[in-house]
């Protein structure tokens, strides 16, 4: 069958233009992730991130991911309560149970140190604002919520810490 060249060419511009239209969708869906059937496997994922985003310095999406993974490990704690009444942890998982527990004191006691330093710079920002201070006031606020970071930093550091124990009781769930 004999095709005219300039219906060809219309049919092959049509299907560039729609390829190029729709090959933007197929590559977002084919960087996009697939989902994990498996909890503890996900929960564990959201971890890992949760750590990566933490040294990344972005302690939002950290925070978000580490309550994902605490939401998935109290599920799995609901669902498994059975066996984890029969599961007896070896020595090596007890004493990096007491190590994460430790590290995860630390960071929590870290956290807790910053508090009352944070607080004390933001009255102190307001104080000098009210004097009429204003750079001396934006000082202190910037060293208070550099403070608060910290806090927020230490205490997403000790939720990891504790997460991780979880993945070591659970681990028996890991196919």
């Amino acid at each position: 069958m004999y095709v005219p060249r300039r219906t060809c060419g219309v049919s092959l511009m049509s299907l560039f233009l729609a390829l190029a239209l729709v090959g933007s969708g197929w590559a977002q869906t084919a960087t996009a992730p697939a989902p994990v059937a498996n909890p503890y496997r996900q929960a564990v994922a959201h971890l890992e991130q949760a750590e990566q985003e933490l040294t990344a310095g972005n302690l939002s999406a950290a925070l978000s991911l580490v309550k994902q993974s605490n939401a998935l490990f109290t599920g799995l704690q609901k669902e498994s309560a059975a066996k984890l009444a029969e599961r007896e942890l070896s020595s090596k998982e007890s004493e990096q149970l007491a190590i994460n527990q430790k590290l995860g004191e630390e960071a929590q006691a870290k956290a807790d140190s910053f508090l009352p330093t944070a607080a004390a710079k933001k009255k102190q920002a307001e104080e000098l604002r009210n004097k009429g201070q204003a750079e001396a006031g934006d000082a202190a606020e910037r060293e208070s919520r550099e403070q608060y970071l910290q806090v927020q930093k230490f205490s997403i550091k000790s939720a990891i810490y504790a997460l991780r124990n979880q993945q070591i009781i659970f681990r028996f769930l890991a196919p």
